[in-house]
């Protein structure tokens, strides 16, 4: 090896520290040998991409580095892209060999810092530099984040719409590693495949309160297909509220507001009555509109018939899309707190529905228990996202090796009809 000489420096200093006995505490700044300044391991390491900058390396292909034989071990690789993204990667258990297991990027420029140890346990250190060749796919798969970057409720969650199918597990499995979402408290949680096309991301609990959420895609210039590869995309970054969430009791005709865990508020309501029963289940709020012209034929009443409807509503914030509103609801004053008699709304007074118009927004938790009707939707008509378990949501991630759901739709639909 190339430091031979340095060797015998430190074998000699422990030497002299046996010696001089215990007021002497050594060569270097401790007395260790990882102390020294390490030397250029270049000749204890075999890297497979090639570092003459005439030459790129193909991404397709595993990035190795490999230690020659009697040359000590290899302790750390990182492998970073001139963007901030890393390459995940094994080492060996004998510190022989380290090789990626997350793939390159196309068109990209890489520095990949070794740290390695020799039999007499000094560090050594080589930094190595490469190119890798452009995309030869004849496609770019985009990824459009939502919601829009504004403030939200604890309930909201992250989408990711992709303007390619995505159908192989292996692929979606590439497109989610490399799809980054942080949250500022930190919260665990995971992407369900909705559909070929669609993603969301959700915590396993609520967002916490107040937090950030930045999304960003690692996708740009990585393979996904023989023919796809990853394309440019928008970050986004979002802010939480306070944690706000409405439970309506169809059985007590009470929906009880809740701010940060405390009940504040307790507002007489009435839901959907037989044959029109209020979806029992989670839903989140999706917008708030002050004024809706709500008809029964929307909802599939006939017109002239007994439930026909053809109202003027106020402060009307909306669940799903389908139609389902929290809203005022005079005519039905008398009911409120004693009767479920609307077509699936939750009505309420106008003083009442104006005090939950304001204290509301985008992302808000709204939950209904004990309705005779039909669970909320997971996907497709709004968020029912928290419906799942976390055992389910999580089952639905293309990177938990569990099958996942085959029930969900293939494509959401956004039906814009309201029910009074």
């Amino acid at each position: 090896m190339n430091h031979t000489a340095r060797t015998r420096t430190v074998v000699c200093c422990a030497l002299l520290v046996a010696a001089l006995g215990a007021g002497v505490t050594g060569c270097g700044s401790d007395g260790n040998a990882l102390s020294a300044k390490p030397y250029d391991a270049a000749d204890q390491i075999v890297f497979n991409a090639p570092t003459d900058t005439a030459k790129r390396a193909d991404p397709d292909k595993p990035l190795e580095v490999t230690l020659k034989s009697g040359e000590g071990r290899i302790t750390d690789v990182t492998a970073m892209d001139s963007t901030g993204r890393y390459v995940a990667g094994e080492l060996a258990a004998d510190g022989g060999r380290w090789h990626s297991t997350s793939p390159l990027a196309a068109n990209a420029h890489y520095t990949v810092r070794v740290s390695t140890e020799d039999e007499d346990g000094s560090p050594g250190r080589k930094v190595l530099t490469f190119d890798t060749t452009k995309a030869t796919g004849k496609k770019s798969l985009g990824v459009a984040f939502g919601p829009q970057a504004g403030e939200y409720g604890v309930g909201q969650p992250i989408t990711a719409t992709l303007d390619q199918p995505v159908k192989d597990k292996a692929q979606r499995a590439v497109v989610e590693s490399g799809l980054r979402v942080d949250s500022v408290p930190a919260a665990q949680g995971a992407w369900y495949w909705v559909s070929d096309k669609e993603l969301h991301y959700r915590p396993k609990e609520y967002w916490p309160a107040h937090a950030t959420v930045q999304v960003h895609s690692n996708l740009d210039g990585i393979k996904i297909t023989d023919r796809l590869w990853g394309g440019k995309s928008k970050d986004l970054k979002i802010t939480i509220g306070d944690r706000v969430e409405a439970i309506t009791d169809a059985a007590t005709h009470q929906l009880t507001f809740y701010k940060n865990g405390e009940a504040i508020n307790t507002i007489p309501v009435t839901t959907g009555k037989p044959g029109f029963e209020t979806r029992n289940g989670v839903k989140v709020v999706l917008e708030k509109e002050y004024f809706v012209r709500m008809r029964g034929t929307t909802v599939g009443i006939a017109e002239g018939s007994a439930d026909s409807y053809d109202l003027p509503v106020y402060y009307a914030t909306r669940v799903t899309w389908s139609g389902e509103y929290v809203h005022a609801a005079p005519w039905s004053v008398g009911s409120q707190g004693y009767a479920n008699v609307s077509h699936g709304c939750t009505g309420m007074s106008t003083g009442n529905a104006e005090w939950f118009y304001d204290h509301v927004r985008a992302g808000d938790v709204v939950k209904v228990v004990n309705s005779g009707g039909h669970a909320m939707e997971d996907f497709g008509n709004g968020f029912g996202d928290w419906n799942l378990d976390w055992q389910k949501w999580s089952a639905g991630s293309a990177l938990s090796g569990t099958p996942q759901d085959s029930s969900a739709p293939k494509d959401s639909v956004r039906l814009r009809p309201a029910a009074a």
